[in-house]
């Protein structure tokens, strides 16, 4: 290893150093699309990473508070947390933002004024731009490889997927953040900004969001970047809900005394996503394996959603994974073990919970550390 990190510094500093292809390969999106993710060699990760060790505090100055991602200190829990208290602040006009292929529309040019602002030495520059400009590789289903350059034909996009992309995705967001200060929006509209990413939330007092909305089609295509108009949409609370981060913002009704407040709770869709999770994991398929292995699975599943959703109304969604997750491991006992149904009950939930381990959220609390329990 040694001789190994030896060679890639002497070619960085004879600047003989050149990336390799970007391998393509494509994840699923929660809406059934695909999402491209551009895997790096192991050599060109070590070099963004180290570039990442010294670029990132330095920007991380310049960085406003609107923005929560793949920032030290700041996390999604935040961001979330940060839309909440506008809401219970008056700034219920809230556009509901999308950008069409962000990652894949960021100007190269642009990228680059962005980072000249702090950084002079021409050979992290290059470095960049060669990292930006890498060709692209696919594997076909016949195990052909397909070359394409379209990132240094179109001057457009960074990979998502390599360590740098996080912060120039942060960079060039911040350019539509400071854009929306210096015009005097956040003043005039009595606006306020959210990001996570590309993920983009502007919350408005007095009827404001049209007009907000407009004016972030003007900015964004000064930027060079796209709304997305299908998915883009105006949202006023409570009488409307809309999403973010994986939460339904709205009103929310109390079990209790059955009064309604604002508040948010996990959305449809990632309680659905758990769901398809859980079921995947206990399908008949998978009856081969040792029991406490396929529970342990579950468990994770369930401890990791978990630790997302602990904050808000999630006592409905923790009953309903629970509801599930017993369903499906008993069901996967049965089938493993050639059991059929009883009157008195195959694997009461006494037996799930406490010989077999299973996770109950419901039991659990809202407020300890999934990650550790």
């Amino acid at each position: 290893m040694e001789r190994w990190l030896g060679e890639l510094a002497l070619a960085l500093r004879e600047e003989t150093y050149q990336p390799a292809p970007i391998r393509r390969v494509y994840i699923p999106k929660a809406n059934g699309k695909l999402r491209p993710l551009g895997i790096s060699t192991l050599r060109d990760r070590v070099c963004m990473t180290a570039a990442m060790l010294v670029l990132e505090p330095i920007f991380e100055a310049d960085l406003p508070p609107e923005q929560y991602a793949y920032r030290p200190g700041r996390n999604a829990g935040q961001a979330v947390a940060k839309v909440g208290d506008l809401l219970f602040r008056g700034h219920r006009d809230v556009v509901d933002a999308d950008l069409a292929d962000y990652f894949g529309s960021i100007p190269h040019a642009d990228l680059l004024k962005s980072l000249t602002r702090r950084i002079v030495d021409r050979r992290v520059l290059h470095l960049i731009r060669m990292w930006l400009e890498c060709p692209v590789e696919e594997i076909d289903e016949r195990g052909r490889k397909t070359r394409t350059t379209e990132a240094k034909d179109s001057r457009r996009g960074i990979p998502q997927g390599s360590p740098i992309s996080p912060l120039l995705a942060n960079l060039y967001m911040r350019r539509f953040v400071l854009g929306w200060k210096k015009l005097g929006l956040e003043r005039s509209l009595h606006s306020r900004i959210v990001t996570y990413a590309d993920d983009l939330v502007i919350l408005c007092r007095r009827g404001n969001a049209e007009q907000a909305l407009l004016r972030l089609r003007e900015i964004m295509g000064r930027l060079k970047l796209t709304v997305n108009e299908e998915k883009t949409r105006i949202c006023k609370v409570p009488e409307e809900e809309f999403d973010f981060l994986g939460w339904t913002f709205g009103r929310i009704y109390s079990a209790k005394t059955g009064k309604a407040n604002l508040g948010h709770r996990p959305s449809k869709k990632a309680i659905r996503r758990a769901v398809e999770t859980i079921h995947a994991l206990t399908v008949r398929a998978t009856t081969w394996q040792d029991t406490a292995e396929l529970v342990g699975k579950v468990n994770r599943v369930l401890r990791g959603w978990a630790n997302y959703f602990r904050v808000g109304h999630v006592s409905k969604a923790y009953r309903a994974l629970d509801n599930h997750a017993a369903v499906r491991v008993r069901r996967w006992l049965r089938n493993k073990h050639k059991v059929g149904r009883s009157r008195s009950g195959t694997y009461p939930l006494s037996h799930l919970y406490g010989y077999f381990g299973l996770v109950r959220l419901a039991a659990r609390g809202r407020d300890q550390p999934w990650v550790k329990a």
